[in-house]
């Protein structure tokens, strides 16, 4: 078995994503939230997660020329302090403009963060580090479980959402300072990511990258949306419904840290392809059941299987780059931007057509075509799994 030893360089990029899952999972069950404050739609209020998305595009756009300009640890450092920055211009006013601004900082500074650690944990520790990567977002998720449930706590005593959504910046200041002097692994090869550079990433790549979209687009459907079928389908209050999410990222807490000891020991395609029949199977309790307990336990079970998804669905991008992870990654930015914007605000749109419960049958849809498209990969080109890379790589 590979080993994953955790130095400096590694709790540094957790810390960091530690804070940045405070931050993701206080921003989905925030918009039903925020769309009640500034009396807007459905798809109104959807737009938020659009300029999440389009945050996450400018994030893959300008990504690689940061990283060669600032290096991974100054892009890591700026990311995590413009998280703050979001946070106020969320905070401060109702008023769409500003808060639409807000999610585009956010967007942008969080996807700056989370494109830059892949990489560093993948060169970092090398066989190890899908492990490494999904043990972070595991980190991710277990801080995550804390913001839907400070949410439902201020907003059921009364003292609103913002609140507990500026818990982020003394997380940040925490980050910030925990990182001062920390060296991280730079590109080893810088000239492939000087700015105006070019570089052809591999066809495989490409059938990673849509398996990544598509199952952030069934994260970030369930995220942004499930409290409000909570509400609707079984008659919680907003504070009961948005503190359920919290089990929802409980889930991808788990999912996460029993992941990165199974990604030890299991191909990335076998964990991949079951995580997405937990997926399927936590979905159907969650929109046939009729009762909070069923309901709520069908997130949690969702949760377990989309914790892998992204992680690993990451680490088979770059693993599939030929040497070129800073450049996958931004691509891959650019398509979870793609998701992020496009799949809450369909939902959103959806919902307030035929209603909410109809409008989540994109779900499934979502699920099947990122299952048909890892066993079509998989048909036509094997993926080298980790127990193959182990033969022919000496261990560290």
């Amino acid at each position: 078995m590979t080993a994953l030893e955790r130095d400096r360089t590694t709790r540094v990029v957790y810390v960091h994503m530690a804070v940045f899952g405070y931050w993701l999972y206080a921003f989905g069950p925030v918009v039903p939230l925020l769309r009640q404050d500034q009396g807007v739609s459905r798809t109104v209020s959807g737009l938020h997660g659009t300029a999440l998305a389009a945050g996450s595009v400018l994030a893959g756009l300008v990504g690689t020329a940061l990283v060669a300009r600032l290096g991974r640890a100054g892009v890591m450092r700026a990311g995590l302090a413009g998280l703050a920055v979001a946070v106020l211009l969320l905070t401060v006013s109702t008023a769409l403009p500003v808060t639409l601004l807000g999610a585009l900082v956010g967007g942008t500074m969080g996807s700056l963060l989370v494109n830059t650690h892949s990489p560093v944990l993948s060169d970092h520790h090398e066989l190890a580090g899908p492990a490494a990567i999904n043990e972070a977002n595991a980190l991710a998720a277990a801080t995550g479980v804390l913001s839907p449930l400070v949410l439902g706590v201020c907003v059921a005593l009364g003292l609103g959402w913002r609140v507990a959504l500026l818990g982020v910046i003394p997380l940040v200041l925490v980050g910030l300072l925990y990182s001062r002097g920390a060296r991280l692994p730079d590109p080893r090869l810088p000239s492939r990511l000087s700015p105006g550079a070019r570089a052809r990433l591999p066809r495989r790549y490409w059938a990673s990258w849509t398996v990544l979209v598509l199952c952030i687009a069934v994260e970030f459907s369930m995220t942004v949306w499930a409290s409000e079928l909570l509400r609707e389908r079984v008659g919680m209050s907003a504070g009961a419904a948005a503190g359920s999410i919290g089990l929802l990222v409980l889930g991808m807490g788990v999912g996460r840290l029993v992941g990165s000891r199974l990604a030890l020991r299991l191909p990335v395609d076998t964990l991949l392809a079951v995580s997405l029949l937990i997926t399927a199977a936590g979905f159907a309790a969650f929109w046939l059941g009729r009762t909070p307990w069923v309901t709520v336990g069908g997130l949690f079970v969702v949760g377990l299987g989309v914790a892998t998804q992204f992680p690993l669905a990451v680490a088979r991008a770059i693993a599939a780059s030929r040497g070129l992870a800073d450049i996958a990654t931004a691509r891959a930015s650019l398509g979870a931007g793609l998701a992020i914007g496009a799949a809450p605000f369909a939902l959103g749109s959806l919902a307030d057509r035929a209603g909410t419960h109809t409008a989540y049958l994109v779900v499934p849809v979502l699920l099947l075509l990122a299952g048909s498209v890892l066993l079509a990969d998989r048909w036509y080109g094997r993926w080298p799994d980790a127990k193959r890379h182990r033969r022919q790589s000496p261990s560290r």
